[in-house]
């Protein structure tokens, strides 16, 4: 059923999962073992795999179940870290952002526009800050040799301008409006699906639902969480990319975790979004919260930057402090502010900070959160474990290569230099050839090339053409997809990461039948 279709080699399911990990787990040594499937992690098993390494990368749970799945969705040129002077981190991200946009995920990462409405709220004079910020940002397009037409220039709106593109916003006052761009990703844990299945197609076994017991310079003990059985990889380097629970895995890494939370609202509840909205935070002068319309149906508004302190939890819950915080910032700027029952979803997630105190203790009196720079960093233990921490979505493939960089010397593995600033991953190709493909445009938007093969599954069977909820475009043969080529084990795969229809417990519920009728479908249908 459509096999032969998906990018050769690439196609992850629960028949290659098992093979695999009996295969690195029977007593041979793998050149690097990599610990967390986030996106971190699915980066350095790809940049291990592209250079020719042996490569076993494991999660306790899912791809793209811990941070990566929680953010805002955006692909940040780094605007923000210049405003604090993080210039390194500034022209990283930037360029990290054109890799994405140009050559590595074009299908995935596209232009977002952004609208900071100029109300009564925003004093001239942050206005004029804030469109220094865009132009500065610009420059860091150019400096990252971005081109023009994949990211338009940053300009100012009229009142009528501003109107148009932000209809739900108050028109009394509204003086006009700053628009600027920035890169946004049509979904994060589409794109650690996609690092992952990239990876696999270089030869690396991905392995979810395989927890790391204990780590060590040579390799792991771990047990299968599907079947219970415990067992040990061993490799030469290993890669500790657990994130925000790396220091469960290696002593000494100390993570400050700092809590992101997003609104989730239906989309008429704001009306025609074009364009995204910054919202100045009250007191504030380089901190906004986004309204991020994600065309499913749904709006995104976020975020916060709050400190977390105590044991990690597997999901974030979401404080209501911080739900109200967002409710009054999003209402300070709208016609009918946003009341507390039309929020159908809320989710949080948690920055792997790199504690930077100077003393143990010192966590809770250090600089806030939001200051902590968000440079990565790679730190090797006193038995060889190499750690990475710290970074943002963005820098993920940098962070990836720092890590196998230090891994492989470290270990004296002989490795070529990374390929990955242009290697495409599954799915991407040139923007003209992804405009002429026979598929629709939201698969395009998803799948890349692969487009053709879901909508095909579709044809094929109508039973599979119809969406799996009133109002939201997901359909069956998406569901069956992801359990053949993209790894879905459960239905939480499916409702929570492969599609996000989760993020509503509502519609969860509502999905929850059909994604276990797709599941058995294709469990027979499994090669």
């Amino acid at each position: 059923m459509s096999h032969i279709e998906a990018a050769p080699g690439s196609s992850l399911h629960g028949a290659r999962r098992a093979r695999e990990l009996a295969e690195a787990a029977d007593g041979r040594v793998a050149d690097v073992l990599v610990v967390g499937l986030g996106a971190t992690g699915a980066g350095a098993a790809l940049d291990a795999a592209a250079r020719g390494l042996d490569v076993v990368a494991v999660d306790a749970h899912d791809l793209a179940f811990g941070t990566s799945r929680w953010s805002s969705k955006l692909i940040h040129g780094g605007l923000r870290y210049l405003a604090s002077a993080q210039f390194d981190v500034a022209h990283e991200s930037a360029v990290e952002r054109g890799v994405l946009m140009t050559r590595t995920a074009p299908h995935l990462v596209t232009a977002q526009p952004f609208v900071l409405p100029l109300t009564p709220l925003v004093s001239r004079a942050q206005a004029s800050l804030a469109w220094a910020g865009f132009r500065a940002g610009d420059m860091l397009r150019m400096a990252a040799r971005t081109p023009r037409q994949v990211l338009p220039a940053p300009r100012r709106l009229s009142a009528t301008e501003a109107r148009h593109l932000a209809p739900a916003v108050r028109a009394a006052g509204l003086r006009g409006g700053l628009l600027s761009w920035d890169g946004k990703v049509t979904d994060d844990a589409r794109l650690v699906t996609a690092l992952a299945r990239t990876a696999a197609a270089h030869g690396a076994r991905v392995l979810t639902r395989v927890r790391v017991l204990e780590l060590t310079g040579t390799g792991a003990r771990v047990r299968d969480e599907v079947t219970g059985e415990e067992g040990e990889i061993r490799a030469r380097a290993v890669i500790n990319a657990a994130g925000v629970w790396a220091g469960g895995l290696v002593d000494d890494i100390r993570i400050r975790p700092s809590r992101g939370t997003h609104l989730v609202l239906r989309s008429e509840r704001l009306g025609a979004l074009p364009a995204g909205l910054h919202i100045p935070i009250p007191g504030e002068t380089n901190r906004f919260v986004l309204v991020l319309p994600q065309g499913d149906g749904r709006v995104y508004v976020g975020l916060t930057d709050e400190p977390v302190e105590g044991a990690i939890p597997d999901v974030p819950e979401v404080p209501e402090t911080d739900i109200g915080f967002l409710l009054d910032v999003l209402g300070s700027v709208l016609d009918v502010p946003v009341t507390r029952d039309e929020v159908v979803g809320a989710f949080a997630g948690l920055r792997p900070l790199l504690d930077t105190s100077a003393h143990e203790g010192t966590s809770g009196t250090g600089p806030r959160t939001s200051d902590i720079s968000r440079r990565h960093a790679v730190l090797t233990s006193p038995d060889g474990v190499t750690t990475v921490v710290g970074g943002k979505l963005t820098t993920y493939r940098r962070m990836a290569q720092d890590a196998v960089d230090a891994a492989a010397e470290g270990r004296g593995l002989r490795a070529a230099p990374s390929p990955t600033a242009a290697l495409p991953l599954v799915g991407a190709a040139a923007p003209e050839r992804l405009r002429t493909l026979p598929a629709p445009h939201r698969l395009i938007r998803r799948y890349g090339t692969e487009a053709t093969a879901v909508h095909a599954l579709a044809a094929q069977d109508p039973g599979l053409a119809r969406p799996v909820l009133p109002g939201h475009p997901v359909t069956r043969a998406e569901l069956l997809w992801a359990v053949l080529h993209e790894g879905a084990l459960d239905e939480s795969d499916l409702l929570d990461r492969r599609t996000r229809i989760g993020l509503v417990p509502h519609d969860r519920t509502e999905v929850l039948a059909t994604a276990r009728e797709v599941l058995a479908q294709a469990t027979a249908a499994q090669p």
